[in-house]
C-alpha cells in the first residue's frame, strides 16, 4: 500500500508539474515543434491600397492625444486615410479637434468596447485600425498591415508591441508574447492581438458587447469564428513606455485575465477540441497559462512544504520558489534583479497575477470601465521614430472638418 500511495503521489506531483510549466514551456515548445519550417510569406504591395478608418479611443488623454494626432498625420500611407477619435471625455475631446480628424463625444464614459462600436460604425472605409492615444507607431506600419488585406482569407492583422524597457523586466514578457504569436501565424492564425495597433475588416466586424473586458481578444475571436483569419505582422508595431510601477501593472494585468477568462466562460463552446483551428491556442495561450498552471503550482508548492522534511527535491523546489518570489519581491519594489533572474522574476509576478486575475473573476469584479488618471506628458521611447512622410491626414481622402456627435447613453465611471 505504501508503495501504491507513493505512486500515486508521483502521478499527481508530476501531472501538477506538467499543468503548471504548459503555458510557460510545453505550450511554446508545441507550437515551435508545429511551426517548425514554416514561415508565413511576405504579402505583395496592393496595386489600389484599400482605405483605412484609424480609431483612436480616448478617455482623459488630453496631454497625449495632439502628438498622436501629429504622428497620424505625418504619416506615409498611400492610400485614403481618415482618423476618427472617440472621446469620453470634454478635454480629451476639445483637444483633438482639427482638420482631418473627426471626433466624437458623448460627453459621458462608454468603455472601451462601446467607443470602439461607435467608431467602427463611423467609419467609412472598408479596414479599421484601432490604435491608443499613448502608443508609437513604427514608420510604415500602416503600409504593413493594409497590404495582408490583398489576401482574402485574412479578416485581421494584429500588431506587434514593444516596451521601452532598458532594464528588460517588462521587456522579456512582451517578448516572448510576440514569438508566441509568430509562430502561431506561421501555421495559419494567431488568437494573441493587442489593441495598441489592430486592424481589420469592416465588413468581418461584430458589435462588441458593452460589458466585455477584453475587447481585442473578442473582436479577434469573432472574426475566428466567421471562418477569417487572424494574422500577426511584426513590422506593424507599437512602442509604449514601461509602466513606472508595479501597482498599476497589477491592476491592469488581473483586470485583464479575468476578462480573458470571463471571454473564455462566456464562449467556451470555442474550447471544445476541433471547434476552431485556434482552440489548442485557447488553451495554451490564454486558459491554462492564465489559470490551471498558477493554481496547480500553489497546489505543488502546499505538497512541498511538509514532504521537506525528508525529500530533498521538495526542499530544491522550496528553494528556487523561495528565490523566485525575493526576484518578483525586488522587481515591484522598484530594484532590478540581476541577470537572468529577472525573467524568473516576471514568470513569478505573471503567475502572481494569474491568481489574482482568477479571484477576480470568482468575484465577478471585471469592469468594463474602471478609474483611470490622467494621462500624463511622457518623451517618446527610446529608438522611436517619426513616421515618414508629411502629408496631413485629411489629405488622403480623410473627412474635412472636426465634428462631434452625442452618441449612446453612458453605464457609469
Amino acid at each position: 500500500m505504501t508503495g501504491v500511495r507513493t505512486i500515486g503521489r508521483g502521478a499527481a506531483v508530476a501531472a501538477l508539474g506538467a499543468v503548471t510549466v504548459y503555458g510557460h514551456v510545453l505550450y511554446p515548445v508545441y507550437i515551435g515543434l508545429r511551426s517548425r519550417g514554416l514561415e508565413p510569406a511576405t504579402p505583395p504591395e496592393p496595386e489600389i491600397w484599400p482605405g483605412l478608418s484609424v480609431v483612436v479611443s480616448a478617455y482623459r488623454e488630453s496631454a497625449v492625444i495632439a502628438t498622436k494626432l501629429d504622428e497620424l498625420a505625418g504619416t506615409d500611407y498611400p492610400g485614403p486615410m481618415e482618423v476618427i477619435v472617440v472621446a469620453d471625455d470634454p478635454e480629451t475631446a476639445e483637444a483633438s479637434r482639427r482638420t482631418g480628424v473627426r471626433v466624437l463625444s458623448s460627453g459621458e464614459r462608454l468603455g472601451k468596447a462601446r467607443a470602439v462600436n461607435l467608431g467602427v460604425a463611423a467609419a467609412s472605409h472598408e479596414i479599421v485600425v484601432l490604435t491608443d492615444a499613448n502608443a508609437v507607431l513604427a514608420p510604415g506600419a500602416l503600409r504593413a498591415a493594409a497590404r495582408h488585406f490583398t489576401d482574402e482569407t485574412v479578416g485581421a492583422v494584429a500588431g506587434e508591441k514593444q516596451v521601452d524597457d532598458p532594464d528588460g523586466a517588462q521587456g522579456f514578457y512582451w517578448k516572448f508574447e510576440s514569438w508566441l504569436k509568430r509562430r502561431e501565424s506561421a501555421t495559419g492564425a494567431t488568437i494573441g492581438v493587442v489593441g495598441e495597433m489592430l486592424a481589420f475588416r469592416r465588413q468581418a466586424f461584430r458589435p462588441l458587447p458593452a460589458d466585455t473586458v477584453v475587447d481585442d481578444a473578442w473582436l479577434a475571436l469573432d472574426i475566428l469564428e466567421g471562418g477569417l483569419r487572424v494574422v500577426y505582422e511584426p513590422e506593424a508595431y507599437s512602442t509604449e513606455s514601461a509602466t513606472p510601477d508595479y501597482t498599476g501593472e497589477w491592476e491592469r494585468r488581473t483586470r485583464i485575465v479575468a476578462g480573458n477568462l470571463d471571454m473564455l466562460w462566456r464562449r467556451r463552446a470555442t474550447l471544445v477540441p476541433g471547434a476552431l483551428p485556434v482552440t489548442p491556442q485557447l488553451w495554451g495561450h490564454r486558459l491554462v497559462r492564465s489559470s490551471f498552471g498558477p493554481v496547480a503550482h500553489v497546489v505543488l508548492i502546499a505538497m512541498a512544504v511538509p514532504a521537506a522534511r525528508h525529500s530533498w527535491a521538495a526542499r530544491v523546489f522550496l528553494a528556487g520558489n523561495a528565490a523566485g518570489a525575493a526576484s518578483t519581491a525586488a522587481l515591484m519594489t522598484g530594484r532590478t534583479p540581476p541577470g537572468p533572474s529577472r525573467l524568473v522574476a516576471q514568470v513569478f509576478f505573471l503567475q502572481a497575477v494569474a491568481l489574482g486575475g482568477v479571484r477576480r473573476f470568482a468575484a465577478r469584479d471585471r469592469p468594463a470601465v474602471w478609474p483611470k488618471p490622467d494621462r500624463q506628458p511622457v518623451a517618446p521611447p527610446s529608438g522611436a521614430g517619426a513616421p515618414d512622410g508629411t502629408a496631413p491626414a485629411g489629405s488622403k481622402g480623410s473627412t474635412g472638418s472636426a465634428t462631434s456627435s452625442s452618441a449612446l447613453t453612458s453605464a457609469g465611471s
